[in-house]
């Protein structure tokens, strides 16, 4: 018996001391290694101040800023200590009223003609997407231009240049990261000052 306890312990202390200590040492290393950005949360800095993160979605609402999706992380919108969907199926008349009070906000933005983008009026699965399709950017286009009294055409750019592809070619859709998107607008204005 004492045998069998001794040999249990010994194996106790050495699966702990490889999967507890070693083998994260290990990942961590790597990912400081090749990958220091992203083990760093992916941070975007502004003159060397922490503004956001690549990963998580911003709040912007002013009319001079794109705006992002909804986020389903209330009363604090894009908190990632509080990320979870909606819980919200597709019958549920509670979705059917937040959307359709999404709808009715962003008609009143100055598009009563245009359809409204559909992941502008949905929170993602995670209540955190950072990012937008370039049907959501371009439908904010004439609002960001007449605001900022900028061309249209500047903007559509914009939009262009920071459209991230399909991962390989062929995963995913291509889509705008909100943030990286209007500190280029902001830094796009500052220049024609």
């Amino acid at each position: 018996m004492k045998q069998v306890l001794r040999a249990s312990l010994v194996m106790f202390i050495c699966l702990t001391l490889i999967t507890g200590v070693l083998y994260p040492l290990l990942v961590t290393g790597i990912g400081h290694t090749f990958f220091p950005a992203q083990i760093a949360g992916s941070l975007i800095r502004k003159n060397g101040v922490m503004i956001g993160s690549a990963l998580i979605g911003q709040d912007f609402h002013s009319p001079q800023y794109f705006w992002g999706r909804p986020s389903a992380t209330g009363p604090y919108p894009n908190n990632a200590a509080a990320s979870s969907g909606s819980n919200l199926g597709p019958l549920n008349p509670a979705l059917a009223d937040v959307v359709t009070t999404r709808y009715k906000q962003y008609q009143s933005s100055g598009f009563p003609e245009t359809p409204v983008p559909v992941e502008l009026l949905t929170a993602s699965a995670s209540g955190l997407d950072p990012d937008i399709s370039p049907a959501a950017a371009l439908y904010q286009v004439n609002r960001v231009a007449k605001v900022r009294q900028m061309d249209i055409d500047q903007l559509k750019a914009l939009i262009a240049n920071n459209t991230i592809p399909r991962q390989f070619g062929i995963l995913g859709e291509p889509r705008l990261n909100v943030l990286a998107l209007n500190l280029a607008l902001d830094e796009m204005a500052s220049v024609q000052k």
